[in-house]
């Protein structure tokens, strides 16, 4: 790779559910990384020498103690919501056995960033800066949120029907894009929208 060449990030979704992730921190920044890895299904083990009030939820592991590397011992992914310098050594030891980490607020560190995410009648969107500007990801994506329909399940069931028909009859995938545009747009004129 050329060593001038700027590199950007690939955005993914990951699935978590039933998956092990480590969260190491108990303060309020790790509480609110919390809901969100329960909220995707992920079998959460928070490690930190205190742990807050709102840390405590039904099926979350809380150890009670320092991190130690062997914590990432069969994890997926792992969330370092702890002081910078153990936040540097959760990346270390993740580094070490080839595991995403986020590292919150220390972009350095961190393998795998967490961006701004709106989710919207079945449509999840996430904007990210790169662990650069988290502030302004937080705002794009309030910006994003205002601006999607209200109505995108519909547009999302609308797309299913048709995903699985285009399928059948062999429709390119290239060629779907346009076909889903005039369907939506179909939809809005039975409304009296369009």
């Amino acid at each position: 790779m050329n060593p001038e060449r700027e590199v950007t990030l690939y955005p993914a979704f990951l699935k978590l559910v039933g998956r092990p992730v480590l969260l190491v921190g108990g303060g309020r920044v790790a509480a609110g990384k919390l809901r969100g890895l329960l909220d995707a299904g992920a079998q959460v083990t928070v490690v930190a020498p205190r742990i807050g009030k709102d840390m405590h939820w039904e099926g979350v592991r809380i150890v009670l103690r320092p991190f130690e590397p062997a914590d990432l011992d069969g994890c997926w992914f792992v969330v370092a919501a702890g002081t910078p310098e153990v936040n540097r050594e959760v990346a270390e030891a993740a580094h070490a056995r080839r595991l995403f980490v986020n590292a919150v607020d220390d972009p350095g560190a961190a393998s795998a960033y967490l961006g701004g995410v709106v989710r919207k009648g079945g449509v999840t969107v996430a904007v990210s800066t790169e662990g650069r500007a988290p502030a302004l990801a937080g705002l794009l994506r309030e910006a994003l949120e205002k601006l999607l329909p209200e109505d995108l399940a519909e547009w999302i069931a609308s797309a299913e029907r048709l995903r699985v028909r285009w399928r059948e009859d062999g429709v390119p995938v290239e060629a779907r894009r346009p076909l889903l545009l005039r369907a939506l747009h179909e939809l809005y004129s039975a409304r009296g929208q369009a």
